[in-house]
């Protein structure tokens, strides 16, 4: 049964970067709408946003900028009415949104993990010491070189497509997807899942985001009756334990709330420096309603075990003051 809605008087147009999988998250979005209220295509209008992070892709993100790369412009669109919703992918959002602008709906999140994909390898342990390993997220790099230092790291950014030409063109022996994308994209026989006890995930992975002005009634009306409550806890749970770090490109940070089946909420988060000679890890265990709260708390106990050489060369502050609102 679709909940009702009043006729719109222009169709709602939703922002998006222009990747396969971007767009594949937009028209997901476009295809839950439609459900929900009754509404046909035509309704609805795909706006594609050419972002900084998507022109620029010789150099790694901490070096251009950080996370808002990809989505400064959209933003900035919707906050000029250019469009009504903009589609993110969580793990590429910071933890601040602009003034104006809110983030209260998220569709349900796919596989969180991270991906393997090698045209040699069928797993990080069967590579041998000296195999090239490509990635730019900063995260991975140092998890890989604290389990395993005697692999070779290059840079290597670029959409699914991308990368796997760059496999084929031997730029490196491997390199790491995720899992909720694929899926999304239908190619998921690429690659071998990494479990979660090997590979704490970025924040958010797999999650979809639908932000919207504030102050637009029909456009919070319309997320509403799409939005995912258990998504929400668990975004809520690990964007706390980001904000808490101040968490940037800059920052290896990992982390992965799970619901369990009595309305439990397990919360593992790690933090490690950059060159991956230290990696500090832990875990809260709470009620669903309290995931906030299980975050901040977690990223101050990782923040009070950290020696000081670790804010030093990760530029995270040891004084954390006030708990951010997230």
């Amino acid at each position: 049964m679709t909940a009702s809605f009043p006729d719109l008087s222009r169709p709602l147009r939703i922002g998006t970067r222009g990747s396969a999988l971007a767009l594949a998250q937009a028209h997901e979005t476009r295809d839950r709408l439609m459900a929900a209220h009754g509404l046909a295509e035509n309704a609805f209008r795909i706006v594609v946003i050419k972002t900084t992070g998507d022109r620029i892709t010789d150099r790694p993100l901490k070096d251009i900028g950080g996370k808002g790369l990809f989505t400064r412009e959209i933003e900035d669109a919707l906050l000029d009415g250019e469009i009504d919703l903009a589609v993110h992918s969580m793990k590429d959002m910071p933890v601040l949104q602009p003034d104006g602008l809110v983030i209260d709906c998220y569709l349900p999140r796919e596989d969180p993990r991270d991906a393997f994909v090698s045209r040699r390898y069928g797993s990080i342990a069967e590579m041998p010491a000296g195999s090239r390993v490509g990635s730019s997220s900063l995260r991975r790099r140092a998890q890989l070189i604290h389990a395993r230092p005697d692999l070779e790291v290059v840079e290597f950014r670029g959409n699914v497509q991308t990368r796997l030409r760059k496999l084929d063109d031997g730029v490196a022996d491997a390199t790491f997807l995720a899992m909720a994308g694929l899926s999304r994209l239908g190619m998921t026989g690429i690659a071998r899942p990494i479990e979660v006890s090997e590979m704490l995930p970025a924040i958010a992975q797999g999650a979809i985001g639908i932000e919207r002005r504030a102050d637009d009634a029909i456009a919070a009306a319309l997320v509403a009756a799409v939005a995912d409550l258990p998504t929400a806890l668990r975004v809520g749970a690990e964007r706390a334990f980001l904000a808490r770090l101040d968490g940037s490109c800059d920052t290896p940070i990992a982390g992965l709330a799970e619901l369990e089946g009595n309305g439990t909420l397990r919360l593992r988060g790690q933090i490690l420096l950059p060159d991956g000679s230290l990696c500090l890890s832990g875990e809260r265990e709470g009620r669903a309603g309290d995931g906030p709260a299980m975050g901040i708390d977690l990223a101050d106990d990782l923040l009070h075990r950290a020696p000081p050489a670790f804010f030093e060369l990760t530029g995270i502050s040891a004084d954390r003051g006030s708990p951010p609102t997230v």
